[in-house]
């Protein structure tokens, strides 16, 4: 037991002093994701003043704040918190025979630096995609991805606001992905964490962006918008634009979904009238059925 303990401290401890350390610039550039996360924020949250797409929408938007809070929750807050668990159950994994190359299909470290990094994006991408459409089609999930729904006026902070749950989701199935590579993670993987933020930040921002032809290969602010509308097509219950960096996966698996592009639609899902506002419910609900639960997906259907 006592080395479980110490597993989780010295997680705990080493987390939280990165990130302190980080934030006083003791951590390398391409590894400091505190201000890196910062300086992505404020360029896309520029680029939303000078080509606003809905023109009629605040600079500071409708719980903008909210959303602010909840980038650095759930990027460092809730990663602290979680680190300790995590590493308890690598140890326990460990002590039963299942390693970082127990999965292994293929194995990339010896590839070229710029192979590496696509594959590492390519697979990581669509194990996300994959996690989302789950949190769409099982209504235990669903309960607590309406947080990142409940978002009723569209901007870059809203990418990260989502229920503490969906670490819990998305962090096996992004180490599962890892595992399939061998469990290699190139030296270089900062650009691609960096590339994804931005993309993320960008689908969500309130600037028009379809990347013309490139639109069938990465997700933009166009369809992720409608990935986000309150009264889903008939025909698409479950939902649309699963898309999280890469558009590709909605293309080849019939989710995608782009009516237009003139950005006015209504955003939310239907029951949200009941659903919590402030930050304090939003991060304890889901948990347990409530009444307006089969109503809400009645709503959908």
């Amino acid at each position: 037991m006592e080395k479980y303990i110490n597993s989780f401290i010295d997680a705990f401890i080493g987390t939280l002093s990165w990130t302190w350390d980080s934030i006083l610039f003791k951590v390398p550039w391409y590894n400091n994701y505190f201000w890196g996360l910062i300086v992505i924020s404020l360029v896309v949250w520029g680029l939303e003043m000078v080509f606003p797409w809905r023109k009629n929408q605040s600079i500071i938007r409708k719980d903008f704040w909210l959303d602010g809070f909840y980038m650095f929750f759930n990027f460092f807050i809730f990663s602290i918190v979680i680190s300790g668990f995590y590493n308890v159950f690598g140890l326990l994994f460990s002590e039963v025979g299942i390693n970082h190359k127990s999965l292994a299909i293929i194995d990339i470290s010896q590839w070229e630096q710029w192979q590496q990094l696509l594959i590492f994006f390519i697979v990581l991408d669509f194990v996300q995609w994959l996690t989302h459409v789950l949190l769409h089609k099982f209504e235990i999930l669903w309960r607590f991805h309406k947080v990142h729904h409940s978002v009723k006026e569209m901007g870059f902070a809203a990418h990260l606001r989502y229920h503490w749950m969906e670490n819990i989701f998305y962090k096996p199935l992004k180490t599962f992905g890892v595992m399939i590579l061998g469990g290699f993670e190139p030296e270089q993987a900062y650009i691609v964490h960096f590339i994804a933020i931005s993309i993320g930040h960008l689908n969500h921002a309130n600037i028009r962006i379809t990347w013309g032809p490139l639109k069938y290969l990465f997700n933009n602010s166009v369809m992720h918008l409608y990935h986000h509308i309150k009264a889903l097509p008939e025909d698409r219950p479950q939902g649309i634009n699963f898309g999280i960096s890469l558009s590709v996966w909605d293309y080849i698996f019939k989710t995608n979904y782009v009516p237009d592009d003139n950005g006015e639609i209504e955003l939310g899902f239907p029951g949200e009238e009941s659903f919590p506002k402030e930050f304090v419910g939003q991060l304890f609900t889901g948990f347990g059925k409530k009444k307006n639960d089969n109503l809400d997906k009645e709503d959908n259907m």
